[in-house]
């Protein structure tokens, strides 16, 4: 079964709005209870990010990846300059890239098992 593509991308600009919501947010807003380390928060968030970007834009993934990277730059600028509570840090912007370049890693991946018939 094949998911159509408005649906696809309808789920990554989701996503995306999640991930901009919980970046931007003043600390007190968010839910409480996430518990994982910091970095891999950022680093999973792209990760899926990415994939679920690649499959919505299969043939875009340069684009793609330029355009999350500057996202996931843009919200640590952001976090620096609006006074929300929220700092912004290189670090994060890292794990944010790291994310990105092994969700895209990911998708390349399987779409190279795919072409091959294992998937």
């Amino acid at each position: 079964m094949t998911v159509p593509v408005p649906f696809r991308i309808a789920l990554f600009a989701v996503a995306c709005c999640v991930i901009a919501w919980l970046s931007l947010s003043p600390v007190e807003d968010l839910p409480q209870g996430l518990t994982f380390w910091d970095k891999a928060e950022h680093a999973l968030a792209y990760l899926g990010l990415a994939l679920l970007g690649a499959w919505a834009f299969p043939a875009r993934l340069g684009r793609l990846a330029v355009g999350l990277f500057l996202g996931g730059v843009g919200v640590e600028i952001l976090q620096s300059t609006m006074g929300l509570g929220r700092q912004g840090d290189a670090w994060d912007a890292l794990a944010n890239s790291t994310g990105i370049a092994v969700g895209l890693g990911l998708a390349l991946a399987l779409r190279r098992l795919q072409r091959r018939g294992v998937g």
